[in-house]
């Protein structure tokens, strides 16, 4: 709630605990679909999926040889890794354990099952990099908070976030676009992925400007993709617990 008071501070009252109930209603209903995931035929999983947009990320790949797939902690986001076969392209995610044992383990049998490759966050750049080189798609979500060591500040429904740069050092480094891509529930066990239009990195250098200005434009996308369906994303996470630094206070 304190979160849904952040994103929305002229929303009604009561439009905010509607929108709280309906994201605990869509995790449960999460939970629920993924294990069938575990236990159904992919081939019916993937016949509630529907994709709009293809052409982008076909485009991009086709282009570039490679892509890098923006996305985010909203609608059945796990679904996504079996989704890829839908593409035809090999992909990637970069991924970090979850901090439940019991979910962490729940989440790596659906992911393999998937047949998508893993790449562990903590150590992530050597097979990010090679992974882009053998012509994969490699996924990345930048929707968390991120410490100040590893983020750049831009704005997320009008605040401050503190937001990981890794995907826009990558993009900016290695000349591979950006493709925005979102899932929706639709109903129960039918799902919509939007692919979006890449974001171009052909950007001349490599500041801090420019990867800060990278930055904001992915979490704009993420902003407006939470805005479709703000009951799907994943409130219950504090993703503006990193505060910018204090002023300095000028010596008289």
């Amino acid at each position: 709630m304190a979160n849904l008071e952040l994103a929305f501070p002229r929303m009604p009252a009561a439009d905010r605990r509607r929108v709280c109930r309906g994201s605990f209603q869509h995790l449960g209903l999460m939970l629920f679909e993924l294990c069938a995931v575990l236990t159904a035929p992919p081939e019916r999983i993937l016949a509630g999926i529907t994709v709009v947009g293809m052409e982008n990320i076909k485009d991009a790949v086709a282009k570039h040889g490679r892509a890098l797939v923006l996305t985010a902690h909203l609608g059945n986001w796990e679904l996504l890794a079996l989704a890829h076969r839908l593409t035809g392209i090999p992909t990637a995610v970069v991924m970090r354990p979850l901090d439940a044992p019991w979910l962490d383990t729940l989440a790596d049998q659906l992911r393999r099952r998937s047949g998508i490759e893993l790449i562990d966050k903590r150590n992530a750049l050597r097979p990010v990099l090679s992974a882009l080189n053998r012509g994969r798609m490699v996924a990345l979500l930048m929707d968390q908070n991120a410490s100040r060591r590893e983020g750049t500040f831009v704005s997320f429904f009008g605040r401050p976030a503190s937001t990981s740069k890794s995907l826009a050092v990558l993009a900016v480094r290695t000349r591979t676009p950006v493709v925005p891509i979102f899932i929706y529930r639709e109903r129960l066990g039918e799902h919509r992925i939007e692919v979006q239009p890449a974001l171009d990195a052909e950007a001349a250098g490599d500041s801090e400007q420019v990867i800060t200005e990278l930055t904001q434009r992915c979490t704009a996308a993420i902003e407006a993709a939470v805005r479709v369906a703000p009951e799907q994303w994943l409130w219950v996470h504090n993703r503006w617990r990193t505060k910018p630094a204090a002023p300095e206070k000028v010596q008289r």
